[in-house]
């Protein structure tokens, strides 16, 4: 067959429609995972602008965090019944709306609710990859997803040094009206330029099993987020732990034997997709590791014999190459993934990852080490975060492609929460002294720099279990009127 026959009607028209749609839809991804740095630099003076105490004000930090887990699988269903894109711009309404509250507020109570609005829109990068799987041609899908995945890692890179400018040059509430303002406009190019998916599941939203999952997952990330203050032994995060396993369980349980269910699980216990997942949440663990440790040796003062002394800014610097390797690598991600599958591309970027920790366990004496690492790590998340909604969407249908993204992305998030409170615990226990204070030692930070590595090898170790090749990753089973379509061409 010829090139000009092999072309799709309208090719040249649709590629710039279809560059316009990734440019948006990552610059909305890049506004949202913004705000998971965007507090980092006023944390330690919480206490001081909101009167309250530092243990209080740390909710600024754990109400985003929940409202997250609980709103991106919600999200995603929600997207799949009523329409991606309106509940894509729900979710930065929510952004806009969070970010708004902050501003305006000088006392802790309004600055949780709008730190938790906030984390309601993490839902925006999950629908997002699933607006591309309904309007983009297949051979545009997967350098556009692996992108749009990447953004979460650049929006976090980019957004410390920012933040740390803006901290440093204005009042602490000009950060959440640069949030806002970002907000604002992402929600206008998204109504303006990403039209509406015509794919929905429909059907009735299951409210029952969506408030027992919030439950569940409530406690779990409480109790892992909070046990370093509450102590892992007492009661109150053992309680929470056992709660979670039981409302878990019995949510279970019951979207099982319900028609509609929020989650569908026997499509998540799919091999591909299960082990997807289970890949994820070890690469959560370990990508999270690079900004626990090297934003606090940078910072370290330089009498430890191993911290460098440099300013809350230099550190945001150090990091912010990492998300410019992360959306340069997401091409070369799906150009491996066309070629080999990505099932290799996850483990080569498990791999690469661990590699990065094993660069930094040897350097870290000069700034430009950590440069190094900081590129390293972030090329190996560029592809890892390239192949995951790669596999994903192999496996499940159009109809159910904004709850299983969402799903992914959730199970990142609990292993980037578990990352944070190993750590903490690491870092508590393995200390040094330097006169009255008592820092993380040298150690410690090889520890846990070892432990990401391990958590890496994992995932690789893992992802060797997902199928290479298989029908569920040719060809999604059509359910919807556009799928079967789809599916038709492709025969054709």
């Amino acid at each position: 067959m010829s090139d000009a026959l092999a072309r799709p009607v309208g090719a040249e028209e649709t590629a710039p429609r279809s560059n316009v749609l990734v440019v948006v839809l990552a610059f909305g991804g890049i506004v949202v995972s913004l705000m998971q740095t965007l507090v980092i630099p006023i944390v330690p003076e919480l206490p001081t602008y909101l009167h309250a105490s530092s243990s209080d004000t740390a909710w600024a930090v754990t109400a985003t965090l929940l409202a997250a887990a609980v709103a991106t699988p919600v999200m995603g269903r929600l997207g799949d019944m009523y329409g991606k894109r309106r509940m894509l711009l729900v979710g930065l309404f929510m952004l806009v709306a969070g970010s708004v509250t902050v501003a305006l507020s000088d006392t802790l109570t309004p600055v949780i609710v709008g730190r938790a609005l906030q984390g309601m829109a993490s839902g925006v990068i999950p629908l997002g990859i699933s607006i591309m799987r309904d309007e983009l041609p297949a051979e545009r899908l997967g350098s556009a997803t692996a992108m749009m995945s990447a953004s979460l890692g650049v929006g976090g890179a980019l957004g410390l040094p920012a933040a740390a400018v803006i901290a440093d040059n204005f009042n602490w509430h000009m950060l959440f009206w640069t949030s806002s303002a970002l907000g604002v406009v992402a929600a206008v190019l998204v109504l303006m330029l990403v039209p509406e998916s015509s794919v929905r599941s429909g059907g009735r939203f299951d409210l029952l099993g969506a408030l027992g999952m919030a439950a569940g997952l409530v406690c779990l990330l409480l109790a892992i987020s909070k046990g370093g203050d509450w102590g892992w032994g007492s009661g109150t995060t053992l309680g929470l732990f056992a709660a979670a396993v039981l409302i878990l369980l019995l949510w279970g349980f019951f979207e099982l034997r319900i028609e509609e269910p929020l989650v569908d699980l026997r499509s998540t216990a799919r091999r591909q997709v299960l082990v997807t997942n289970l890949a994820s949440v070890a690469l959560g663990f370990g990508m999270f590791a690079m900004s626990l440790v090297i934003p606090q040796i940078l910072q370290m003062p330089e009498a430890t014999g191993y911290g460098l002394g440099k300013s809350l800014l230099t550190a945001g610097l150090v990091m912010a190459p990492s998300g410019l390797v992360m959306m340069a690598t997401a091409p070369v991600s799906a150009a491996v993934s066309r070629a080999r599958g990505p099932k290799v591309t996850l483990m080569i970027g498990a791999l690469i990852v661990a590699a990065g920790y094993g660069i930094n366990i040897a350097l870290m004496d000069q700034v430009w080490h950590f440069v190094l690492v900081s590129c390293v790590i972030g090329a190996g998340i560029g592809f890892t975060y390239g192949a995951m909604p790669a596999l994903i969407m192999g496996a499940v249908p159009a109809s159910e492609t904004g709850a299983a993204n969402s799903l992914n992305t959730l199970m990142r998030s609990i292993g980037t929460s578990t990352a944070s409170a190993v750590a903490g615990v690491i870092l508590a226990r393995m200390t040094t002294n330097l006169g009255p204070l008592s820092l993380p030692s040298e150690a410690g930070f090889k520890t846990v720099l070892a432990i990401g590595a391990g958590a890496a090898l994992l995932a690789f170790a893992v992802a060797s279990f997902i199928p290479r090749r298989g029908p569920a990753a040719d060809h999604p089973t059509p359910t919807t009127e556009a799928d079967t379509r789809e599916a038709a061409d492709a025969k054709a």
